[in-house]
C-alpha cells in the first residue's frame, strides 16, 4: 500500500515521515504536530493504525512517524537517552518549521518509555517542552518477559541472562554485546543487543522500567509525580495486550498512575484515555471498530489540546 506525504529530514541522518492528510485546513496557519514514535523494532510504517488516525485528524493537525536510530533492529544498541536527544532534534526541528503551533508525542510500546524520558530523563531541562503525551501500549519489559517464561528452566535462564549483563556492566563492558546462546532477547526479537539495553530491559529499576506494576507508590512519585502540568497525559492499553500479565488489572494500573500524575500536580485526561476494549498490544489485526475506537480516543485528546482543556477531574474514570 503506498503512502502519500513528506519527509522531513530532521537531523543530518534522520527523517519523519508526515502522512498526507485532505483533513488539513487550506488556511494559511500551519497545522498542529502529532509525533509518532514506535517500539522495539518498528520503523516507518510497520505499525498500521498511525495510517488511520493521520486520516482521522482534526484539519488543524498532522501526524508524522519518527525514524530513531534505535528504529529496526537499531534498539539492542541504543537507550532511551538517545532516543531522547534524536526526539529533542525532531520536536526542535518541527517548532521552528511551525512557530507558535503545538506539538503532541504519542508512543507505543517502548516509545512510551522514549517519551517518558524525553519529559524527565537527564537533560530534560534542555528539551523542547510538549503541549501532551500519549502514551499506548506502555508495558514492563521485565514483567512480559517473566510472565512468557513458563517452566523453571526458562525462568532461570532469564535470570542468568540478567546476571550475566550485570557482571559486564560493572566490568565496564556495557557496550559489548551479549552472548548469543541462551540470551531470551535475541532470540524473540533478532539481532545484537548489548549488555546495558539487556540489563536495562530486564532488571528491575533498569533505565526502560518505567511501567512495571509492582513499583512502589513512592517510585512512581519521582517518575509520573513529576510529570508537569502543562504535558497532559492520555493513558491507552489494550484489554487484550498480552504483555501484560494476566495477573494484573490494567484499568486499576491506570488508575494508580492518574492518581499519581494528579497528586504530583500534573493532569491526565481519563475521558479519552483507559483500556481499550479488544485491543491488543499494536492493534495489528484487530476489528476495525476496536481501531476506530482508539482512532476517536487520539483525535479527542489532541483537540483538548488545542483546546486547552485542563481534564482537571479529582476521580478518575479509566
Amino acid at each position: 500500500m503506498a503512502h502519500l506525504g513528506t519527509a522531513h529530514k530532521y537531523s543530518k541522518k534522520r527523517i519523519a515521515f508526515e502522512y498526507a492528510s485532505p483533513q488539513v485546513s487550506t488556511s494559511t496557519s500551519p497545522p498542529n504536530t502529532l509525533l509518532w514514535i514506535g517500539g522495539l523494532t518498528n520503523g516507518l510504517l510497520t505499525v498500521s493504525y498511525p495510517s488511520s488516525i493521520a486520516s482521522s485528524l482534526p484539519p488543524t493537525w498532522t501526524l508524522a512517524e519518527v525514524l530513531l536510530s534505535s528504529s529496526y533492529k537499531g534498539w539492542g544498541t541504543g537507550s532511551l537517552s538517545r532516543d531522547a536527544r534524536e526526539l529533542g532534534e525532531c520536536v526542535a526541528y518541527f517548532k521552528e518549521l511551525r512557530p507558535g503551533r503545538k506539538v503532541v508525542m504519542m508512543g507505543h510500546s517502548t516509545g512510551c518509555q522514549d517519551i517518558m524520558e524525553y519529559i524527565l530523563g537527564k537533560g530534560k531541562e534542555g528539551r523542547e517542552g510538549v503541549n501532551g503525551v500519549i502514551l499506548q501500549g506502555g508495558v514492563s519489559d521485565r514483567e512480559a518477559w517473566a510472565d512468557m517464561c513458563q517452566t523453571e528452566e526458562e525462568k532461570k535462564g532469564l535470570e542468568e541472562v540478567v546476571k550475566k549483563a550485570k557482571e559486564m556492566v560493572d566490568q565496564g563492558r556495557e557496550k559489548d554485546i551479549m552472548p548469543s546462546e541462551g540470551s531470551v532477547l535475541m532470540k524473540e526479537l533478532s539481532g545484537p543487543i548489548t549488555a546495558y539495553r539487556t540489563y536495562s530491559l530486564l532488571a528491575k529499576g533498569g533505565d526502560d522500567d518505567y511501567f512495571s506494576s509492582d513499583l512502589s507508590d513512592e517510585h512512581l512519585a519521582t517518575t509520573f509525580g513529576n510529570i508537569p502540568k502543562i504535558t497532559p497525559v492520555c493513558f491507552l492499553l489494550g484489554s487484550e495486550d498480552p504483555y501484560v500479565p494476566a495477573s494484573v488489572d490494567k484499568a486499576a494500573l491506570l488508575q494508580r498512575w492518574t492518581r499519581i500524575i494528579r497528586e504530583g500536580g500534573g493532569v491526565v485526561d481519563d475521558e479519552d484515555g483507559g483500556v481499550i476494549p479488544g485491543a491488543h498490544h499494536d492493534l495489528d489485526g484487530d476489528p476495525e471498530d476496536v481501531v476506530q475506537d482508539l482512532v476517536k480516543r487520539v483525535c479527542g485528546f489532541v483537540s483538548g489540546v488545542e483546546k486547552k482543556h485542563e481534564w482537571n477531574s479529582t476521580e478518575s474514570r479509566l
